[in-house]
């Protein structure tokens, strides 16, 4: 393992796992304003930024093995409150501010970061940490 890797071109997927999908749906296509890609009785696809998928899942519902006919996914599940974060435009923080205001969504927490960045912190019905985050977070944001 000494020869370096060939390089990872981003996250593709980030997974969050819910106890009622309709009522995970009626958030994140309400507040949040995405609209799904792909959506059966375990899963909600939905395409965020042109470049990845925030994946809902009911809970519980990703246990076995799913076949298909191209392969096979492995099982996987997710319990407790877990975090995403959603990059945004500096210039949207103020109208995504009274967006989750006007829809009655809590913020928890607001940070200044230092190279300039600025997030706010909330949560979805499920309880996972919900993050909307402007550039200057990280050096590759």
């Amino acid at each position: 393992m000494d020869a370096k890797p060939p390089p990872l071109a981003g996250v593709l997927e980030t997974a969050l796992y819910v106890d009622d999908m309709a009522r995970a749906r009626a958030f994140y296509e309400g507040a949040l304003g995405l609209s799904p890609m792909f959506t059966d009785e375990r899963l909600t696809a939905y395409p965020v930024g042109g470049r990845s998928a925030l994946l809902v899942f009911l809970r519980g519902s990703t246990t076995e093995t799913v076949h298909l006919p191209g392969g096979t996914i492995p099982p996987h599940d997710g319990h407790g409150p877990l975090h995403c974060a959603l990059s945004i435009a500096a210039a949207d923080l103020p109208a995504w501010q009274a967006r989750l205001e006007a829809a009655g969504i809590p913020i928890e927490g607001r940070t200044d970061w230092p190279r300039g960045s600025i997030s706010l912190y909330f949560r979805d019905p499920d309880g996972h940490l919900l993050e909307l985050a402007t550039p200057g977070l990280w050096p590759v944001w």
